[in-house]
């Protein structure tokens, strides 16, 4: 990355702008590396906030060599000598692409999507009903401290709940050290013990039907963080917020704060999953789903409120039960059904049960455009078939109709036409977990 840092931009906004320019699955299969004068002066907690949202950006991994400062600091604390890695000078990347620091701005990302990112003076303005900071992108102590100084003197506004969550049990006992946390009361806002907070069902951060939040978190997919709208932003943008009553950043914080602004459980009887076999079969036959979305996030998947449940055989009944227009696919499907879909299938938080949940039905293979990194690992390694096709698609489809899957030759026959498409085909090691029944069986 090229240019200067402007005033005010924080590493969340580099992070957004980052998103905004890649979006949520050009980077797919990627490791990244960021380079620059600016990203070398990145202080350690900068480079987790922006290291953490590789995951919304596709990314496999996103690494930022670490500069001389880090090297001390690592050394400092390394309970063994500490050897920076670096790449080597001889090696070559795949794709190279210059950023100007000088064109990113302050920005917060739309609800529902991550990458759906705008300037905040798009949306400066908008009444807000809670705001939460806090979690692993935005809960350390460079943060608090930012928050802090803009709370410090001033009251949150009438009618807006501010939640403040340090990441970790020790960044709690520092700000309270420091008297963070008594300027955080003095603001009037709810400070809990250390942990995910919002990002986690169940804990402090959930919103209600109707409500706006703006969120530190890295993810904001519908029914992430309970069943209103967040949007996403830094914690100096979240801070002026709650101070505001309506989404502003900090040197646009009024005098006087904004004034107030004035679905039945459904259950299903759950699934037993077919039980495994020796030889487990390499062709499946089975009627399909057509589900077009792209971008379908593990909260659609298998929303996080039933995270409680154990036991697998009752993880289907809730399939796709946060997925708009879906929500009866238990009721509909039928084991032995394959399902096809869209691009980056799976993006968002690393939870089995997303995966537990299809295989709970006796769904026998997912195909997809692409596959969120995480949610494709869990799937090879727990024995079920994904499969990946390329552009333009798979001939013509229509919902209802019988496909025959060959895992070994990676094709899909449509029994109505007789079409072939070629799929991604199986690794040997896929093929390997796949045979054994997961990857514990395998190896």
């Amino acid at each position: 990355m090229a240019g200067h840092r402007p005033d005010g931009l924080t590493a969340k906004d580099i992070a957004l702008n980052l998103l905004k320019h890649f979006g949520a699955d050009s980077l797919l299969g990627f490791s990244v590396e960021l380079y620059g004068d600016e990203v070398n002066r990145l202080t350690l907690d900068e480079r987790i906030t922006i290291s953490s949202m590789a995951t919304e950006m596709g990314a496999v991994i996103l690494i930022i060599p670490p500069g001389e400062e880090i090297i001390r600091y690592c050394n400092g604390v390394a309970r063994q000598p500490f050897v920076p890695v670096f790449a080597d000078p001889e090696a070559t990347f795949k794709q190279v692409v210059r950023l100007n620091l000088d064109a990113f701005e302050r920005m917060v990302s739309l609800p529902g999507k991550p990458h759906d990112v705008v300037p905040v003076s798009q949306v400066e303005g908008l009444a807000a009903d809670s705001v939460f900071i806090g979690s692993c992108t935005n809960g350390r102590m460079d943060d608090l401290r930012a928050v802090a100084g803009i709370l410090k003197g001033r009251k949150t506004a009438p009618g807006v709940v501010l939640k403040i969550v340090p990441a970790t049990d020790d960044i709690w006992n520092q700000c309270l050290k420091e008297g963070l946390i008594a300027v955080f009361k003095e603001s009037g806002a709810l400070v809990s013990n250390a942990g995910c907070a919002g990002c986690a069902s169940g804990q402090v951060g959930q919103n209600g039907p109707g409500e706006v939040t703006v969120s530190t978190g890295n993810r904001n997919f519908t029914g992430k963080q309970g069943k209103g709208e967040v949007y996403l932003a830094s914690p100096e943008v979240a801070a002026a917020t709650a101070v505001a009553g309506y989404i502003c950043t900090p040197e646009h914080i009024p005098p006087e704060p904004a004034p107030i602004k004035k679905v039945p459980f459904r259950t299903v009887s759950p699934v037993t999953p077919p039980e495994r076999t020796e030889a487990r079969p390499t062709l499946l036959e089975g009627k399909i789903w057509l589900i077009p979305d792209d971008n379908i996030d593990t909260d659609m998947i298998y929303h996080n409120r039933h995270l409680a449940i154990t036991d697998p055989a009752e993880m289907g009944r809730y399939t796709f039960g946060n997925l708009k227009g879906w929500e009866r696919f238990p009721e509909m499907a039928e084991p032995g059904d394959v399902i096809i879909t869209g691009r980056n299938f799976g993006a968002g938080s690393s939870r089995q049960q997303a995966v537990d949940c299809f295989r709970a039905l006796g769904i026998q293979a997912i195909v997809a455009r692409s596959f969120g990194a995480i949610y494709e690992r869990n799937a090879i390694n727990a024995g079920f078939p994904v499969l990946t096709f390329d552009l333009p698609g798979l001939g013509e489809l229509c919902q209802g109709d019988r496909v025959i899957i060959d895992l070994e030759k990676g094709t899909l026959l449509n029994l109505k036409n007789g079409e072939i498409t070629k799929l991604g085909h199986f690794s040997e090691v896929q093929m390997k977990i796949y045979r054994s029944g997961d990857l514990l069986s395998a190896f």
